[in-house]
């Protein structure tokens, strides 16, 4: 008997730990990459202000349209030194209606790090005037050139994904709620409230959710802030949304709602209502983590959308969609000014890591595909 317990141990000793389920996600290179990407745009998105050499609100009209700025590392003898930029000066063509922009012979400006600049508020709470990089005036420091109005669009890709990032799990938090319990409680139910209260989720899904947006916002009274308007976009988002998560749960609750466990606390004089709550939602937490995943890059597409056919975020406040927006207006020139589409290649590296980290989620938390 003991010589049997010796031979058992080793091999239990050596038997791998069992991981948990962050440990699978965290261990699938892609997953992991995808997390970092997002990771790094929320920071960005945060942290905005100190990060930017300029503020949403900057302007300055005599640099409209203006390129990149062009980084130098070499003085007039050749010489290497710290990176700067020259003043630039604006021309314009009477005869092509063009205009173009020529660097002036001089001193330059350095860039710094944490230099002194627009004083901001991070998160509306933190004051400061620090920024990781800049220019000091009257020098001027486009990294991506800057917009009609002499905006810089780096600083507002920041300022933007505040916006258009925010907007999904603002949404989640509205819209999940009420499906999560809406389908729960026609699921339990069953019978005819069952049928009365599927009913109307199928009414709000064949609703066209874009066509009701895109007439619901161009109803607004046009003196609404852009902070009422992406309040209002995200509460319209949500309260159309939560329908088809209804549905699944409500699919899932009529499966669940007859195990051993659901029907003892019955049995026990639970109430319903708790005994949803308590024993038969905790069921479905894997399919709503995936879901909530997978539904965050269509509140980002939607507001993008809006804001792109201008009937969302409104200038001067900057958004992802009213920046590509903006970049359509010059539409002609893109061929020049491929810099102008960034927003939209930061909208589809979002929704490819959230589409990304969803599907892992789905397999790392189905039983099924881990072999139990």
């Amino acid at each position: 008997m003991e010589s049997a317990i010796a031979t058992i141990k080793p091999v239990i000793a050596d038997e791998p730990l069992r991981k948990t389920p962050w440990d699978r996600l965290w261990a699938d290179k892609l997953a992991r990459f995808s997390l970092l990407v997002l990771a790094l745009l929320y920071f960005g998105a945060i942290f905005a202000d100190p990060l930017t050499p300029y503020s949403m609100g900057f302007n300055d009209a005599e640099v409209a349209n203006q390129p990149p700025s062009v980084i130098h590392w070499h003085n007039a003898q050749g010489n290497v030194e710290g990176p700067y930029v020259l003043q630039v000066e604006r021309t314009f063509n009477p005869e092509t209606f063009q205009q173009s922009y020529m660097e002036l012979p001089g001193p330059g400006f350095p860039i710094k790090l944490f230099i002194k600049g627009e004083p901001y508020k991070i998160l509306g709470i933190i004051p400061g005037d620090i920024h990781l990089f800049g220019v000091q005036d009257p020098g001027r420091l486009f990294l991506l050139g800057s917009d009609i109005n002499g905006r810089d669009n780096f600083s507002r890709l920041f300022f933007g994904a505040q916006k258009s990032l925010t907007i999904g799990f603002l949404g989640l938090f509205i819209a999940f709620p009420i499906g999560i319990v809406y389908g729960g409680i026609s699921g339990f139910l069953g019978g005819a409230i069952d049928n009365a209260m599927m009913r109307l989720a199928e009414a709000i899904m064949s609703v066209p959710s874009f066509y009701l947006l895109i007439g619901l916002a161009a109803m607004l009274p046009p003196e609404m802030t852009s902070s009422q308007r992406f309040a209002l976009i995200t509460v319209i988002l949500s309260f159309i949304g939560w329908a088809g998560l209804a549905r699944v749960i409500r699919g899932m609750v009529l499966s669940i709602r007859e195990e051993e466990f659901v029907q003892a606390a019955r049995a026990a004089g639970m109430p319903e209502f708790f005994n949803v709550i308590k024993h038969v939602l905790p069921q479905t937490a894997s399919f709503i983590i995936v879901a909530a995943t997978l539904q965050v890059p269509n509140f980002i597409l939607s507001e993008s959308g809006l804001s792109f056919i201008g009937l969302g975020i409104q200038q001067p406040d900057a958004s992802w969609g009213n920046m590509l927006k903006a970049a359509l207006d010059n539409a002609n020139e893109l061929v020049d000014q491929p810099w102008l589409l960034a927003p939209g290649f930061l909208i589809f590296i979002t929704i490819l890591c959230f589409n990304n980290v969803g599907d892992v989620l789905r397999d790392v938390l189905d039983p099924k595909m881990q072999g139990r």
